[in-house]
């Protein structure tokens, strides 16, 4: 989007919230509005988690304050949605580190091949305990993001032509990939030749044969229809999709103690149900590939997974070169306390 589009766009705002007759603020009389976007489709994970707030909101608010949902698209792009948050003209948004780490590359911490737990619940756990989090937190306030809940939607998945069983499978396969120096080096690392594209590019791309391979989410493999132009579903549980719940910091400072406080109490909430949601969406998406018959799907062995483990271990040094000693904290710790929380709960 260029810059006349983008003050079209804050112009339109503008004027929606003029026409409605509501305010941000919180003048005597008026409802408060709070813009929240995101950055995936309706009866997605993510609009889930939106509506969800926006119920939690108005109902102990007691409808004193109205959230309007913005979905992938309605108002910009992702980087808009960014852009928009940072300047204060959404009030919260959900934003993943692939977007966030243009300007934060210690949001890239959790593209890091083989670095999160398996099990939901210990995902979970190490979100609210890792002292990791804290610090990543601080890093995204000093840059106008503050992050108040971090919640992942489901393993990612890989779709492709032919079987992908070990690196050497991926000798000259083209996947599709986002444009994370750290994604492609990932990817590159396995033998594939990573080729980022816009996402709503990716079917006409496996259709064509212009890729042979995509990396998703189970739930997005199902909703973009990728598994009717690919024979395989492949999963290595190598990395999780990541999302942030994140407000400015001038707009947080700005609401009183008793919004805060109701705020701070709904995430939990949130990040409870989110994680049980995504759990049952991506079965449900998983069941409904399965049942196409259009795909075999293979799940790889311990021991397949331990040879790209292997491979994926170096590739953290692009990683590391991309940050400061911070970043390289953040990632020492996040790994530590994972593998903790992962021996910890091993018999559960």
């Amino acid at each position: 989007m260029n810059k006349k589009n983008i003050t079209y766009v804050l112009l339109l705002i503008f004027v929606m919230a003029i026409a409605s007759g509501c305010s941000t603020g919180a003048n005597a009389g008026e409802q408060i509005v709070w813009r929240f976007g995101h950055e995936e489709v309706r009866g997605s994970i993510q609009d889930a988690y939106a509506l969800e707030f926006k119920r939690l909101v108005e109902e102990r608010s007691n409808g004193e304050i109205y959230v309007e949902v913005y979905r992938a698209d309605e108002i910009g792009g992702v980087m808009d949605y960014l852009e928009f948050q940072q300047k204060g003209l959404l009030a919260f948004s959900i934003l993943n580190p692939g977007t966030t780490a243009t300007t934060i590359p210690e949001n890239n911490v959790f593209y890091n091949h083989f670095l999160l737990p398996e099990k939901d619940a210990d995902l979970q756990e190490l979100f609210a305990t890792s002292e990791a989090i804290p610090m990543l937190n601080k890093l995204n306030e000093e840059n106008d993001l503050k992050v108040l809940d971090w919640f992942y939607e489901g393993f990612n998945a890989w779709t492709a032509d032919k079987p992908i069983r070990s690196p050497q499978d991926f000798r000259g396969v083209s996947i599709r990939t986002m444009a994370s120096p750290l994604i492609v080096s990932s990817y590159a690392a396995y033998n594939a030749n990573p080729t980022p594209m816009p996402y709503s590019e990716v079917y006409t791309g496996l259709q064509l044969k212009q890729i042979d391979a995509q990396v998703n989410p189970v739930f997005a493999i199902q909703e973009m229809n990728f598994y009717e132009v690919q024979d395989y579903l492949i999963q290595a549980r190598q990395d999780g999709f990541v999302a942030s719940l994140v407000t400015s910091p001038d707009f947080w400072e700005g609401l009183d103690a008793e919004t805060k406080a109701m705020v701070l109490d709904i995430v939990p909430e949130l990040n409870d149900f989110v994680f049980k949601f995504q759990d049952q969406l991506n079965k449900e998406r998983l069941d409904i590939i399965r049942s196409s018959g259009n795909i075999e799907i293979i799940e790889l062995t311990e021991e397949e997974r331990a040879v790209f483990r292997e491979a994926a271990m170096p590739v953290r040094e692009v990683f590391l070169r991309s940050v400061g000693e911070e970043g390289a904290e953040i990632l020492r710790i996040l790994d530590e306390d994972a593998q903790r929380i992962i021996e910890k709960n091993k018999d559960n």
